[in-house]
Parts: structure tokens; sequence; C-alpha cells
């Protein structure tokens, strides 16, 4: 697991052997460390705790992770499943692959590398403070419960069952441990909407 990745191969191949090398999935933060740790050419070696380091790397992971995920549907190989706390490689199920990019934002977005060019420090915090004011409602508690990587009801939610995985997700983005202040706020505030539901 510790040899350096091939430098020849395209982003989306680096992240396809990771993902290979770990059937129960892994989050972004795992493989962008994974790609740190194998000397990975395509992402800045640079610390995270710059919001625009984390922005690009966030996004050129992104980016490689779509085309990756485009590439293996049209193929038939795999689907991969994308979010920030678990990207998995999944057995191929046949037409699905059309409703996955007919109406998908994040995937126009992230595809478009005039967005990564473009980004300024200032966007950079504007969608950091704009993610949560968009939430409203019933939005609030699905985007909460999806940064908590809770929604997709394997398990019966309790107080207890998201206390536990705040902890968790506390413990692996404390700026102390190299994770982010940005991604730690989110994390207190998405905390806050499920305290409101579930207590």
């Amino acid at each position: 697991m510790n040899s350096d990745l091939d430098p020849s191969l395209d982003l989306s191949d680096q992240l396809l052997e990771l993902l290979r090398g770990a059937p129960e999935g892994l989050s972004e933060h795992q493989l962008i460390q994974a790609l740190k740790a194998r000397h990975s050419t395509h992402i800045p070696h640079l610390e995270l705790t710059d919001k625009l380091v984390l922005f690009r790397t966030h996004f050129l992971v992104f980016n490689a992770l779509y085309r990756l995920r485009d590439r293996l549907n049209g193929s038939g190989d795999a689907q991969l499943s994308i979010s920030p706390l678990c990207v998995q490689l999944l057995p191929y199920v046949p037409g699905t692959a059309a409703a996955l990019s007919e109406l998908d934002p994040l995937r126009d977005y992230y595809l478009n590398l005039k967005n990564l060019r473009d980004t300024t420090e200032q966007d950079v915090e504007r969608l950091l403070a704009s993610f949560w004011t968009r939430m409203q409602g019933s939005e609030e508690k699905l985007a909460a419960l999806e940064l908590f990587g809770l929604h997709n009801g394997s398990q019966p939610l309790s107080l207890t069952v998201i206390k536990q995985r705040y902890r968790q997700l506390v413990s692996q983005h404390h700026p102390d441990r190299g994770g982010s202040t940005s991604r730690l706020q989110s994390i207190n505030k998405a905390m806050e909407i499920l305290q409101r539901y579930y207590s």
C-alpha cells in the first residue's frame, strides 16, 4: 500500500487503483492522504490548512472521480458511489448509468475546469459560508445527515449514534490532526442541526 503510484497513470486511474484495494470504500480525506503517501504527482503536496489549496485538491480529486465514474459506467465495469465521506466501487447495475449523469449538477460543476481556474480564496470563503445558509427545513436535516454519512438509512438513527459519528468526525478532521477549520465548523453546524431533530 505504501509503494509509489505509477506517475504515468492519470489521477482517475490512480484513484481506481486505491479504491480497488479498499472494497469497503474510502473517504475523500483517506484518498487524498493515500495519494500523498504514494507520491502522486497530480495533486498539490501542500498543507490543506490553506483554504485555496484544500479547494484545489478537493476539486482535482472530484474531477477525476466523476471522469472515472463516467468511464466505468460507459464500459459497464463497475459503478462508483461518490460522496466526501465514502467513495466506493460497487457492482455495475445496468440501466442506472444514464440516470446518474442525467441531472447531476455536481458532476457538471466538477467536470468544468473553468471552476478550478477561476475560483479565488474569497470564492472559497463564500462557498463555505453559503452551504449552510442554503439549507432550509428537511434539506438542512438531509445535508447534515449526508455530511455525517448517515443518510442511507443503513442503521436506525438515534442521538447516541449521531453523537458517536460526530466524535469520529471531529477526531478525523481536527486541525491539530491535519484537518481543516472550515470542515470542523461544518461538522459542528451539522451536529447543532441534528440535535434539534433527534433530541
